[in-house]
């Protein structure tokens, strides 16, 4: 007859008690690193539609207040440093304007033609372009935080 006590612990060292907290910890561990993953693309994505509605944005402020404008006050005509203001000044949550760069461009509509009477193209008629680029941290965890610049361009015909 083999004794109790050695049953006992033959007993103890086939026991299975003890194995679902391990293996919930260790599951536990990828579902939530997913889930943060997945989280942080859905915040990429959502910077990504902030990116495009804000070159949009700089583009219509852009379009009414060019060399023409006299509806706005001192805000006319917008120079290069007005719109990038306006831009960073649009309140996002989660959105740094730091991270922001916004570039106004004007040039002859149809390309070809000439900028008279202003230099800086801004005439009714005329293109204005808003580039807008945001530097994007992406950090999931166990994994090496990335930078990513977004960018949108966004262009549209002087109207004032």
């Amino acid at each position: 007859m083999v004794p109790a006590t050695s049953t006992r612990r033959r007993h103890l060292a086939c026991s299975e008690r003890g194995s679902a907290s391990i293996e919930f910890a260790a599951s536990a561990i990828v579902f939530f690193m997913t889930l943060i993953g997945l989280m942080k693309l859905c915040l990429a994505v959502y910077t990504f539609h902030f990116v495009s509605e804000a070159a949009r944005e700089g583009a219509r402020y852009a379009m009414v207040r060019g060399s023409a404008c006299t509806r706005f006050g001192s805000a006319c005509p917008a120079s290069t440093t007005d719109i990038q203001t306006y831009v960073q000044g649009l309140s996002y949550p989660g959105i740094s304007s730091a991270a922001e760069t916004v570039t106004t461009t004007y040039a002859a509509y149809p390309t070809g033609y000439g900028c008279t009477p202003s230099a800086t193209c801004n005439n009714p008629g005329n293109l204005a372009t808003v580039k807008v680029s945001y530097a994007f941290p992406l950090s999931i965890p166990f994994m090496t935080k990335k930078t990513y610049t977004m960018t949108s361009t966004a262009a549209v015909v002087i109207s004032q």
